[in-house]
């Protein structure tokens, strides 16, 4: 049996091993970080939890003989992306990020960018006074000094302290439809909105209702890969480059 670990938790890290489930002749292992408490798990092995760094992770790699190792992580968990580039080297096992494309503006479009949550922090006052936050639970402590801002943080699960003392938590889970946030932005007054560059479809509509208020909207940059990673866009990209599958960008005649 070929075996691939996917370092998971995301839309894209589901959909590969759903389609690598199926294949025959291949062993897949989903592997969670264990955030949140009832994540959505993915067909195939499952485990959750940290490794215990790159060195854990190497230590796994042989154990349990992977073949390939998949980074499907968000694109902003860069620890674990560190640690998997210094796992596989130290293993010589191949390594591939499923990355899903960054969005990019269209015409309407108010945005600003900035390379850090400190730096959104820090803008923020200047562009609004009600502000949409959709950063993720575990970077809310950044805006907790925020002054004359109301902050509407929408979060899977409860945050934990420290927390912006002018703070409203919209506890769901995505995707949203785009009335939805519509009601969202109107209940809430929203003025701007803050969030990462997560890229994807199933939260892009909050980007649609800011154009359509003509609204400014705080991007946080995506962080860089680590060097030497190969980067695909979509699960047929890693099925092509693991021989599964064709690659899309080919133009085959028929």
């Amino acid at each position: 049996m070929r075996h691939i670990l996917i370092l998971g938790g995301t839309t894209e890290g589901r959909r590969l091993a759903q389609e690598l489930a199926q294949k025959p002749g291949i062993r897949v292992t989903s592997s969670l970080a264990g955030r949140v408490s009832e994540p959505r798990l993915p067909p195939g092995e499952v485990r959750v939890g940290g490794f215990g760094g790159a060195i854990g992770l190497a230590d796994w790699l042989r154990e349990h003989q992977v073949d390939t190792l998949v980074d499907a992580t968000h694109p902003f968990a860069q620890v674990i992306s560190r640690n998997a580039a210094e796992a596989a080297s130290a293993t010589a096992v191949p390594l591939l990020a499923l990355r899903r494309p960054g969005w990019q503006p269209v015409p309407g479009d108010r945005w600003h960018l900035v390379d850090s949550l400190e730096q959104a922090a820090a803008v923020l006052p200047t562009l609004g006074r009600r502000a949409l936050l959709t950063t993720g639970r575990l970077g809310l402590s950044t805006f907790a000094r925020v002054d004359g801002v109301h902050l509407v943080a929408r979060s899977v699960e409860p945050p934990d302290p420290p927390l912006p003392p002018d703070l409203t938590v919209l506890l769901s889970r995505g995707p949203f439809q785009l009335d939805d946030e519509r009601a969202v932005f109107r209940e809430h007054r929203i003025d701007v909105l803050v969030t990462k560059d997560s890229g994807g479809a199933a939260t892009a509509p909050k980007l649609t209702v800011a154009r359509e208020l003509a609204l400014p909207v705080l991007i946080v940059r995506r962080p860089a890969l680590p060097d030497g990673i190969r980067e695909v866009s979509d699960v047929a990209g890693v099925l092509a480059a693991l021989g599964l599958g064709r690659d899309p960008s080919d133009n085959v005649p028929g």
